[in-house]
């Protein structure tokens, strides 16, 4: 997860920019897990937005952050949960009966994260992986955008196929009962709180500082020519698996 950690330079804005998740998902993994949860584990908790659906469960909660400066957002705002600083492939967490991950999967190592994951948890423990993914409600802003980023990105981030989370789990051949859910909701967003949300992207994080700066301006004009904001199409997911 180490290039994660370049999120934890804009903890601040990424605590403030980053939206929460759909209603009723805590909900969801109640009703999968089906009693209430002795200890919830979360993987890459970050500043708590995904924290606040775990919290939801009940149960001793126990957050894996491998930045310290995201954790000391973390912190105040679930001054109950313990908080371990550490990547979660080093610190040795659980057992839990639920290990929740919310749009940190992706940092793990691709090869180990499922069987950690696993460790992890009880027999008969919940695997929540959940995110969502940016869209645009207006597909002419769609295209906009996409001419935006395509001026400013000589070579463009791969985009993960929505169900990749879901292939990743049942490829691992560990889990049982293997479900994924979809949510969708709409966002608006004025010019400032999508240039903040834009700062806490990795790939805008992996640029220089000369090229976010450049980056900004032209997201800026793009957004002016829009009416100055735009609408978020938040494509929700949540994967859940059982340990049996």
């Amino acid at each position: 997860m180490d290039e994660g950690l370049r999120f934890g330079e804009v903890a601040e804005v990424y605590d403030d920019a980053r939206p929460g998740y759909a209603p009723g998902l805590a909900e969801t993994i109640a009703a999968y897990h089906g009693r209430a949860p002795r200890d919830v584990l979360e993987i890459g908790a970050g500043t708590g937005k995904g924290t606040a659906v775990l919290h939801a469960l009940g149960g001793r909660l126990t957050c894996v952050e491998p930045d310290p400066r995201m954790a000391a957002r973390l912190r105040p705002r679930f001054p109950g949960a313990t908080v371990l600083v550490a990547p979660f492939e080093d610190a040795g967490a659980g057992p839990a009966d639920v290990v929740g991950c919310a749009l940190a999967w992706h940092w793990l190592d691709p090869a180990r994260r499922n069987r950690l994951a696993f460790d992890a948890l009880r027999p008969g423990g919940t695997l929540a992986v959940f995110g969502h993914r940016y869209g645009y409600a207006d597909p002419a802003h769609a295209r906009a955008f996409d001419a935006a980023f395509a001026t400013v990105d000589q070579a463009p981030a791969a985009v993960r196929d929505d169900a990749w989370v879901h292939a990743d789990v049942l490829a691992s051949g560990l889990w049982a009962d293997v479900r994924g859910h979809t949510t969708s909701r709409t966002l608006p967003m004025d010019t400032g709180a999508y240039l903040r949300l834009v700062r806490t992207f990795g790939p805008f994080r992996a640029k220089s500082p000369a090229a976010q700066e450049h980056t900004l301006e032209v997201l800026a004009a793009t957004l002016d020519t829009l009416g100055g904001g735009t609408v978020l199409d938040l494509r929700g997911f949540l994967v859940l698996a059982r340990r049996g």
